[in-house]
C-alpha cells in the first residue's frame, strides 16, 4: 500500500514568501472586516505595546494557507480541514513572512495529511506555529 498522498510523504514541505506592506494590511481589514486601529492607526498604536501598527494575526495566517494552497500539492486539489494557531510576535509593515509547512502524518485511506505549520519573519523570529489537516485530491 502506499504510504503517500498525491505523492506527498512524512517530510514534504510547502514554503511560501510574501512581504507586508502598510497597504496589505490596510487591504485585509478592508476585506476581513476588522478595522480595529491597532492594524491602521499609527497615534493609536503608538499607545501599546507594539508602539506602531501591526498586521492583523489572520493575515499571517494567510501565508500558512497560501503555502498550502499553491505549494503543497500544485497539481491536485487541497481542501482545509483544520488549523490550530498560536500567535507568538507581531507583524508590521516592512516585515517579509515565510510560512514552513510539515506533512507530519500521511492518511492514504481519507486523503488527508497533517503538517506543522510555521510563520517565521525574515530575521527568524517565529510569529506564528501550529498545526494543519489538509484533504488532497487528484483533479478529475
Amino acid at each position: 500500500m502506499a504510504d503517500n498522498v498525491q505523492g506527498l510523504e512524512v517530510g514534504s514541505k510547502a514554503i511560501f514568501s510574501k512581504a507586508v506592506t502598510a497597504a496589505d494590511i490596510l487591504k485585509f481589514a478592508e476585506v476581513s472586516g476588522d478595522t480595529n486601529a491597532l492594524h491602521s492607526d499609527p497615534a493609536y498604536a503608538a499607545r501599546t505595546r507594539f508602539k506602531q501598527p501591526i498586521a492583523h494575526g489572520m493575515f499571517g495566517a494567510g501565508i500558512i494557507s497560501a503555502a498550502l494552497g499553491t505549494r503543497l500539492a500544485p497539481t491536485s486539489v487541497v481542501i482545509y480541514l483544520g488549523q490550530n494557531l498560536q500567535f507568538r510576535a507581531p507583524v508590521m509593515a516592512g516585515d517579509t513572512l515565510t510560512a514552513t509547512c510539515t506533512v507530519t502524518k500521511v492518511d492514504t485511506e481519507r486523503s488527508r495529511v497533517s503538517l506543522d505549520t510555521v510563520v517565521t519573519k525574515q530575521d527568524g523570529t517565529e510569529v506564528i506555529r501550529g498545526d494543519a489537516t489538509v484533504m488532497v485530491e487528484a483533479l478529475g
